[in-house]
């Protein structure tokens, strides 16, 4: 099987094509099973990354949406065992998979794989839109109801805080939730240590509003103007300046609110405007200068055009990034262009909560610094090695997957497909599967 291509004879060829198409497909499962895991663990978040689609976004190369949908097809498949079973063997290329993972569930997993092995992916996409159009006339009638039903209500509990009760129509919901991931994936990575008394329901729910607090900071952040009067989105932040220097105890609180860390009030001085208070020892206001911005609007369009969004290594966001002071001008470093660096909201925190730091290098470009001493853009820990696709076959013999040139091959012969019939039969197993649930629920 090996020498150059084009000593090879066309019935050769053809069999090392289709071979090799099945050893791509087996590969691509354990790929995907591999990333399922990855996410699970959360093992991107100590590379300082936002999700694990921005971890495979950064260091496999793929873009972020193609990293979106590969995730959501691992994670799909460990509902469809029987689907991920003929994948993994090589029977089931990456696109049937992806297009069957839409709208396939345990009722009709079965019924999929079977046209998937018989049809081609050309003929498995157009059932699979002709399913969803189908379940989605069904459906019409509830939207109707659900916009009727929709509300949104709050009041305040007895110890202050707000309870809200919400009632969405599907499509807003989906939306909702859409947003309130996105939030939550721009949270800083969870303190295990201060998290380890939670149960992990709470700790998610606790997330959960933290992420709903940032999106209305988003909000207003991009909403500025249908909202009058700039101290509608001010947080006003009382520090005492020795505190904020040398991070020794003293004054550094909300306004009207509780105390906060001393590097939260570094980071949100970072890039903020700023109004120095003179008080005597009583705490009495002797003078009140003027509202100052830390960095002036032509630096900051210079900075803009410098970084083109945030620096961190990996991270793709252009919006809503600060002007982080690599040494902070609290210290003694100074607002110019040599000392700033842009950093997105998630990353921002992660240099002054979480410890990481960044340094300036010869060249003028940065590093950034673990706590243990790393850097993020080092490579990946363990010895790299090369795989050519023989090392794919005998790993596949291995593991005792059995890959021959007609693994891979579509079983179709031509033979036409009934998507009105095939359609009909699948409606028929999914509601099959809701009386038997709805069935089991009554009987509990």
């Amino acid at each position: 099987m090996e020498g150059p291509v084009s000593t090879v004879s066309t019935p050769d060829l053809i069999d090392q094509i289709a071979e090799l198409a099945g050893h791509l497909n087996a590969a691509n499962a354990r790929w995907l099973s591999l990333i399922a895991e990855f996410d699970r663990r959360k093992a991107w978040a100590e590379w300082g990354v936002k999700s694990c689609a921005h971890w495979l976004n950064w260091k496999c190369g793929l873009d972020l949406g193609a990293a979106r949908e590969k995730l959501r097809v691992a994670h799909a498949l460990e509902q469809l065992p029987r689907i991920a079973e003929a994948m993994a063997g090589g029977s089931l290329s990456y696109s049937k998979v992806r297009a069957m993972t839409r709208v396939a569930d345990t009722a009709t997993e079965d019924y999929f794989l079977n046209v998937a092995l018989h049809g081609t992916a050309n003929q498995v996409e157009k059932l699979v839109r002709a399913f969803r159009r189908a379940k989605e006339s069904q459906e019409l009638s509830r939207e109707a109801q659900q916009q009727v039903n929709r509300s949104l209500s709050w009041f305040h509990d007895e110890d202050g805080s707000l309870v809200i009760k919400a009632r969405l129509p599907a499509e807003a919901g989906t939306v909702f939730l859409k947003a309130l991931e996105a939030a939550e994936n721009a949270l800083p990575p969870p303190d295990v240590s201060a998290e380890t008394c939670l149960e992990p329901v709470q700790s998610h729910t606790v997330r959960r509003a933290d992420a709903l607090a940032v999106m209305a900071e988003g909000f207003l952040a991009s909403d500025q103007q249908s909202l009058s009067g700039g101290d509608r989105q001010q947080i006003v932040v009382h520090v005492d300046a020795q505190t904020l220097k040398h991070d020794h105890a003293g004054r550094c609180e909300l306004e009207d609110g509780p105390g906060v860390a001393a590097e939260t009030a570094r980071r949100l001085a970072c890039d903020a405007s700023l109004v120095v208070l003179v008080e005597n020892e009583q705490g009495e206001p002797l003078n009140v200068g003027r509202k100052t911005r830390t960095i002036p609007p032509a630096l900051r369009r210079a900075l803009r055009s410098r970084d083109q969004g945030c620096r961190f290594p990996g991270c793709t966001h252009t919006r809503f990034v600060d002007g982080h002071h690599v040494q902070h001008w609290a210290q003694g470093g100074e607002t110019r262009l040599s000392n700033l660096v842009s950093l997105c909201r998630f990353h921002h925190r992660l240099l002054h909560e979480g410890r990481d730091v960044v340094q300036v290098l010869d060249d003028g470009a940065f590093r950034f610094i673990r706590p243990d001493g790393r850097s993020f853009d080092s490579p990946t820990p363990g010895a790299s090695r090369q795989i050519d696709w023989m090392q794919l076959v005998a790993a596949h013999q291995a593991r005792q997957i059995r890959i021959t040139p007609r693994t891979a091959v579509t079983r179709w012969q031509g033979e036409e497909l009934d998507y009105e019939l095939a359609v009909d039969g699948l409606l028929k197993r999914a509601g099959s599967a809701k009386n038997v649930s709805a069935e089991t629920s009554r009987s509990d």
